[in-house]
């Protein structure tokens, strides 16, 4: 199992338009082969900073995700709203 977490800072001005988008890929993604959950944390006190909280099957099904077009759209939509570059981390469970 992998665990991609990403941290992604809007626009404070941005913050309602970027939840919308995030809500969408987790929708689209929860869907794909392979994801086993798939949710996204607003950060309290900072409205705008937000948490993605991924589970997949195996390293390929994270790999598939980022090559879907749903991916590629929410990435395009982000990127003019982004405050800071999109912070990305796989990680394995080890206790």
């Amino acid at each position: 199992m992998v665990h991609v977490m990403a941290r992604i800072t809007f626009e404070p001005g941005s913050a309602d338009a970027g939840l919308g988008i995030l809500a969408e890929l987790a929708g689209a993604s929860r869907a794909e082969p392979g994801c086993l959950s798939y949710e996204v944390f607003r950060q309290s006190g900072a409205p705008h900073v937000f948490q993605t909280v991924e589970r997949w099957a195996d390293q390929a099904a994270a790999d598939a995700h980022m090559a879907t077009p749903h991916v590629g759209r929410a990435i395009a939509a982000a990127a003019p709203l982004l405050a800071a570059e999109l912070q990305l981390a796989s990680f394995s469970r080890v206790a």
